[in-house]
Protein backbone atom coordinates (compact mmCIF):
# COMPACT_ATOMS: atom_id res chain seq x y z
CA UNK A 1 0.00 0.00 0.00
CA UNK A 2 1.20 3.61 -0.49
CA UNK A 3 -0.09 7.24 -0.33
CA UNK A 4 0.34 9.00 -4.21
CA UNK A 5 1.06 12.80 -3.27
CA UNK A 6 0.51 14.77 -6.53
CA UNK A 7 3.28 17.32 -6.15
CA UNK A 8 3.69 20.69 -8.23
CA UNK A 9 6.54 23.53 -7.01
CA UNK A 10 3.51 26.22 -5.46
CA UNK A 11 2.34 26.90 -1.78
CA UNK A 12 0.43 24.49 -1.12
CA UNK A 13 3.13 21.88 -1.72
CA UNK A 14 4.14 21.98 1.96
CA UNK A 15 0.70 21.65 3.69
CA UNK A 16 0.18 18.73 0.85
CA UNK A 17 3.35 17.27 2.33
CA UNK A 18 2.62 17.23 5.53
CA UNK A 19 -0.50 15.75 5.17
CA UNK A 20 0.65 12.89 3.03
CA UNK A 21 3.64 12.16 5.36
CA UNK A 22 1.47 12.21 8.55
CA UNK A 23 -0.98 9.76 7.05
CA UNK A 24 2.03 7.69 5.76
CA UNK A 25 3.45 7.24 9.33
CA UNK A 26 0.07 6.25 11.00
CA UNK A 27 -0.89 4.00 8.16
CA UNK A 28 2.95 2.42 7.88
CA UNK A 29 2.86 3.39 4.08
CA UNK A 30 5.27 3.96 1.68
CA UNK A 31 4.78 7.72 0.01
CA UNK A 32 5.42 8.15 -3.92
CA UNK A 33 5.97 11.41 -4.85
CA UNK A 34 5.06 12.40 -8.26
CA UNK A 35 6.60 16.02 -9.69
CA UNK A 36 5.12 16.00 -13.52
CA UNK A 37 5.93 17.99 -16.73
CA UNK A 38 3.66 17.89 -19.57
CA UNK A 39 6.79 18.13 -21.70
CA UNK A 40 10.77 17.12 -21.33
CA UNK A 41 11.68 20.77 -20.38
CA UNK A 42 12.97 20.66 -16.49
CA UNK A 43 12.22 24.55 -17.16
CA UNK A 44 8.56 24.09 -16.31
CA UNK A 45 7.27 26.08 -13.26
CA UNK A 46 5.76 23.08 -11.88
CA UNK A 47 8.87 20.81 -11.53
CA UNK A 48 10.59 21.25 -7.89
CA UNK A 49 14.22 21.28 -8.51
CA UNK A 50 16.40 18.35 -7.34
CA UNK A 51 17.02 19.91 -4.14
CA UNK A 52 13.71 20.74 -3.05
CA UNK A 53 12.82 16.76 -4.06
CA UNK A 54 15.98 15.89 -2.23
CA UNK A 55 14.96 17.32 0.61
CA UNK A 56 11.31 15.82 0.72
CA UNK A 57 13.10 12.46 0.66
CA UNK A 58 14.99 12.94 3.74
CA UNK A 59 12.47 14.43 5.83
CA UNK A 60 10.29 11.16 4.82
CA UNK A 61 12.93 9.01 5.48
CA UNK A 62 13.45 10.56 8.95
CA UNK A 63 10.09 9.59 9.59
CA UNK A 64 10.74 6.11 8.92
CA UNK A 65 8.82 5.98 5.96
CA UNK A 66 9.93 4.26 2.45
CA UNK A 67 9.59 7.19 -0.04
CA UNK A 68 9.98 6.87 -3.90
CA UNK A 69 9.90 9.52 -6.61
CA UNK A 70 8.77 9.61 -9.59
CA UNK A 71 9.54 12.82 -12.56
CA UNK A 72 7.67 11.35 -15.80
CA UNK A 73 7.96 13.83 -18.60
CA UNK A 74 6.07 11.78 -21.38
CA UNK A 75 3.93 14.38 -22.72
CA UNK A 76 1.03 13.22 -20.33
CA UNK A 77 -1.10 15.59 -18.15
CA UNK A 78 -0.55 15.59 -14.77
CA UNK A 79 -3.32 14.11 -13.82
CA UNK A 80 -3.20 10.98 -15.90
CA UNK A 81 0.32 10.87 -14.44
CA UNK A 82 -0.85 10.76 -10.72
CA UNK A 83 -3.62 8.23 -11.57
CA UNK A 84 -1.16 5.89 -13.13
CA UNK A 85 0.75 6.06 -10.17
CA UNK A 86 -1.81 5.66 -7.96
CA UNK A 87 -2.67 2.27 -10.03
CA UNK A 88 0.53 1.17 -9.69
CA UNK A 89 1.51 1.36 -6.34
CA UNK A 90 -2.08 0.44 -5.32
CA UNK A 91 -2.91 3.51 -3.44
CA UNK A 92 -5.06 3.75 -0.31
CA UNK A 93 -5.27 7.45 -1.40
CA UNK A 94 -4.09 10.22 -2.99
CA UNK A 95 -2.80 13.88 -1.46
CA UNK A 96 -2.88 16.28 -3.74
CA UNK A 97 -2.62 20.64 -2.72
CA UNK A 98 -4.92 22.83 -3.81
CA UNK A 99 -4.53 26.93 -4.63
CA UNK A 100 -6.95 29.23 -5.41
CA UNK A 101 -7.71 30.29 -9.30
CA UNK A 102 -9.95 32.22 -11.07
CA UNK A 103 -12.77 30.97 -12.52
CA UNK A 104 -11.35 31.83 -16.03
CA UNK A 105 -8.29 30.28 -15.20
CA UNK A 106 -9.96 27.15 -14.58
CA UNK A 107 -11.74 27.41 -17.77
CA UNK A 108 -8.51 28.51 -19.90
CA UNK A 109 -6.36 25.61 -17.98
CA UNK A 110 -8.58 23.28 -16.87
CA UNK A 111 -8.28 21.99 -13.40
CA UNK A 112 -6.18 19.35 -12.80
CA UNK A 113 -7.24 18.77 -8.98
CA UNK A 114 -10.47 18.30 -10.46
CA UNK A 115 -9.49 15.79 -12.94
CA UNK A 116 -8.03 13.87 -10.31
CA UNK A 117 -11.03 14.20 -7.63
CA UNK A 118 -13.74 12.99 -10.54
CA UNK A 119 -11.25 10.14 -12.29
CA UNK A 120 -9.25 8.86 -8.88
CA UNK A 121 -10.50 5.04 -7.78
CA UNK A 122 -9.63 5.97 -4.31
CA UNK A 123 -10.18 8.69 -1.53
CA UNK A 124 -9.00 11.91 -2.73
CA UNK A 125 -7.78 14.36 0.28
CA UNK A 126 -7.53 18.15 -0.85
CA UNK A 127 -5.23 19.82 1.22
CA UNK A 128 -4.67 24.34 1.02
CA UNK A 129 -2.25 26.03 2.07
CA UNK A 130 -2.58 27.72 5.42
CA UNK A 131 -3.75 31.61 5.70
CA UNK A 132 -0.91 33.71 6.26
Amino acid sequence: MSIVLAHAHNPSADAAFDFALAEAVAHHCKLVIVNSSRGAALADPALASDEQLTALEARATAAGVAVEIERPMRGNDADAEVLEAAEQHSAKMIVIGTRHRSAMGKFILGSTAQRIIMDADVPVVAVKPPKS
